[in-house]
């Protein structure tokens, strides 16, 4: 099913959005440079993890959370023909270091790609993307990404592609704020070591969250297996999809071991939600 196929299904049933994962691994992904082990070396596909984003198709286009520097790849494998907006957690690279595939967008949009984010990530996109602001004139149509910068706040709703979203701040280690997103009865939270209250708070009714889990062990910036599995029992969601994974996880042998409406979640996944339950 290409791209406008999957449109049209949508607006048969335009209350509903779909999530796709497009990416679900570290940020070195999975298998990882160098390594031999079981889950590098798997021929189960749900064992290849590329860096973390997401495709949320709604009704009035796609909306991107996180440009990975897998994108192009993802978006082909997805047949994902464009991007309308994107939303960003935080700039680190593995999340933000495909910002440039967003570069043919604009011919079929007529105006600059919607970039929300926080100041921090806009500081980063400009200072790594110098090239897209500077003022010299680019060579060609094309040679630069066009890209228009909209400011958003922890808490603070906004509407995006007839959807409404709400930031909600996580904690990525003891000194990096980043955000996670709420939209209807999904929220998405990944790269985080810690809720605060008042987040937890926003979560309430959630009835699919996506969360980070990143390795068996603790890490000092990310939720262990063990932890986001305690997260979400508190949340209370009715069905959890653990993201960010190394390749300490082999997919099925995880899955037989983790509680009932707990499961990993795989690169190409897909999820229907309801954007309109608060």
């Amino acid at each position: 099913m290409d791209d406008g196929e999957q449109l049209a299904e949508m607006n048969a049933d335009s209350a509903l959005s779909e999530v796709i994962f497009l990416g679900t691994g570290t940020s070195v992904g999975v298998p990882a440079l160098g390594c031999d082990c079981s889950v590098c070396n798997s021929p189960n596909s749900k064992n290849q993890r590329t860096r973390c984003a997401i495709m949320i198709r709604a009704s009035e286009g796609n909306l991107l959370i996180d440009t990975p520097p897998d994108l192009r790849t993802q978006l082909l494998r997805e047949k994902i023909s464009i991007v309308h907006q994107v939303l960003y957690t935080h700039e680190h690279a593995d999340h933000l270091f495909g910002l440039d595939d967003l570069r043919l967008f604009p011919f079929h949009l007529g105006h600059p790609v919607p970039l929300f984010c926080e100041e921090r990530v806009e500081q980063r996109i400009r200072h790594s993307f110098d090239y897209a602001f500077s003022n010299v004139k680019p060579t060609h149509p094309g040679a630069t990404p066009q890209l228009e910068f909209r400011r958003i706040q922890p808490f603070e709703e906004f509407n995006v592609l007839g959807m409404s979203v709400q930031p909600l701040r996580l904690k990525h280690g003891p000194r990096f704020d980043v955000l996670g997103f709420r939209i209807g009865n999904f929220a998405y939270c990944t790269d985080v070591n810690e809720i605060p209250e008042e987040t937890i708070a926003a979560l309430t009714g959630v009835e699919t969250l996506v969360l980070g889990a990143l390795r068996y062990r603790p890490h000092p910036t990310h939720f262990h297996l063990d932890a986001a599995v305690a997260v979400s029992r508190e949340i209370n969601a009715n069905k959890t999809y653990l993201t960010h994974l190394s390749h300490d996880f082999d997919h099925e042998k995880v899955e037989s071991e983790l509680p009932s409406g707990i499961s990993l979640a795989y690169d190409g996944l897909r999820l229907r939600i309801d954007p309109r339950i608060a």
